[in-house]
């Protein structure tokens, strides 16, 4: 990959991560000229990957600000959704509800028996980072930050299931669930891709403060 795609594609990460974002926080993430900036947009509004809004402000000139379009978004990980809901509307419809209820408890019952031996040993803390790098590996692009209560704030910007998830919520119940295994606390769900936010976050509850 040549320089140019690659700032190219750093930038579509920058507007996946932050939703929207303008030509001059762009350019200081990536240390780089505004002028070079636009270079870049100006390719990725030609592949119809971007699409802007200028935003007006109680003072200063209006700004505008910059994120992806559906085009863009269909870039990331997805999961072969369209496949997954065939087979899983076949299953509703010989076997009922109950049959997708059990498919989605067996699913979490294998992560979490996959994924328990890494929180072995692990405080809160370490435990949420080693949940964040699980996540990262499986296409979610994790990160978690802190709360002033002290509780853990994590955050999901791109959900490969998130087209399964739109029909059968048994999905996001079962992450939701696993994580609280995991974790061994409280976990609460404010925010869902599926459900049309930006993100997915989850409030960890810390009982170690």
């Amino acid at each position: 990959m040549n320089q140019e795609a690659s700032t190219r594609n750093m930038i579509l990460n920058m507007l996946k991560l932050k939703s929207s974002l303008s030509v001059s926080e762009m350019a200081k993430q990536l240390n780089i000229t505004e002028m070079a900036v636009r270079r870049h947009l100006n390719t990725l509004d030609r592949d119809e990957l971007i699409t802007s809004d200028l935003i007006r402000k109680s003072m200063g000139r209006p700004t505008h600000v910059y994120s992806l379009t559906k085009k863009a978004d269909d870039l990331f990980p997805k999961n072969y959704h369209k496949f997954t809901l065939d087979i899983l509307d076949e299953l509703v419809s010989e076997f009922g509800n109950d049959a997708v209820e059990k498919l989605f408890e067996g699913r979490e019952n294998k992560l979490f028996l996959k994924y328990d031996d890494r929180m072995y040993g692990k405080d809160l803390e370490k435990k949420v980072e080693e949940l964040v790098e699980i996540q990262k590996e499986t296409g979610y692009m994790a990160e978690f930050d802190i709360n002033d209560e002290g509780n853990y704030i994590l955050m999901e910007y791109n959900c490969p299931i998130a087209q399964v998830a739109n029909q059968y919520q048994q999905a996001c119940e079962c992450e939701l669930s696993l994580f609280k295994k995991l974790l061994e606390t409280d976990v609460e769900r404010t925010e869902c891709i599926a459900k049309g936010g930006n993100k997915c976050t989850y409030i960890v509850q810390n009982n170690e403060n």
